[in-house]
């Protein structure tokens, strides 16, 4: 089973329900290992210190979270996977279901809201960035860990080979759901590049808009401030 690109959120999140099984070992073989330091660097990024409250939109199993949630931090994983929140049910964060356009909290609630890979999923991504600012705070963060574009040519053309022929085939061996991987790859090469991104996240009402290209641009991190 796999969603179609017009993200219908009904067959997202069943996609991610029947995926929640194997996700993690899943992403770390995909990754070749990346995952974890492309987790940390998002933490670095946010930089939430103690007594902060931050909301993981997106969060699948809650690996992400717990890394937000090192040194204090009072990190809540938001998902609407309900399969994927289960498949985390052992790690200690609290965790809600919710959808990223749509989000079950009081206007400006929290410090700061971070999505890891998980806003080229959402049906309307400028109506999620809109729903992210309304629940942060005045003076809080965003941080938006992607897929993004790398910047050197021939590496550009060798990762788009990569996502489009070995991705899928790796899955098959990995995957509790194999065909969830053929949209992931789709969905990646659809996505816009950093200085596109970069603009919408502007025109959402987000300011100081920067970006840091993580692993050559295969992985971007954008970060903006709710003024």
């Amino acid at each position: 089973m796999r969603a179609g690109l017009d993200k219908q959120p009904a067959d997202v999140a069943a996609m991610f329900d029947r995926v929640a099984r194997r996700y993690d070992v899943t992403n770390t073989v995909l990754s070749g290992g990346l995952d974890a330091s492309w987790r940390r660097a998002t933490r670095e990024a946010l930089g939430a210190r103690a007594g902060l409250t931050v909301l993981d939109v997106g969060a699948g199993t809650a690996v992400s979270t717990v890394e937000l949630a090192a040194g204090g931090v009072t990190a809540i994983a938001c998902d609407f996977s309900q399969g994927m929140l289960r498949a985390g049910a052992t790690r200690p964060v609290p965790k809600v279901a919710g959808d990223a356009m749509a989000l079950p909290l009081a206007d400006e609630s929290v410090d700061g809201v971070v999505i890891s890979f998980g806003l080229r999923n959402v049906a309307d991504p400028d109506a999620a960035l809109r729903e992210f600012r309304r629940v942060t705070k005045p003076g809080g963060t965003l941080v938006i860990c992607e897929f993004s574009s790398p910047t050197w040519s021939p590496f550009r053309t060798i990762y788009t080979e990569y996502l489009m022929k070995a991705l899928p085939r790796i899955a098959r061996a990995v995957s509790s759901n194999p065909e969830a991987y053929v949209y992931l790859a789709e969905s990646i090469r659809s996505w816009p590049d950093q200085a596109a991104l970069a603009g919408r996240v502007q025109a959402a009402g987000w300011a100081d808009v920067a970006w840091q290209n993580l692993t050559g641009g295969i992985v971007a991190l954008h970060r903006a401030r709710r003024d």
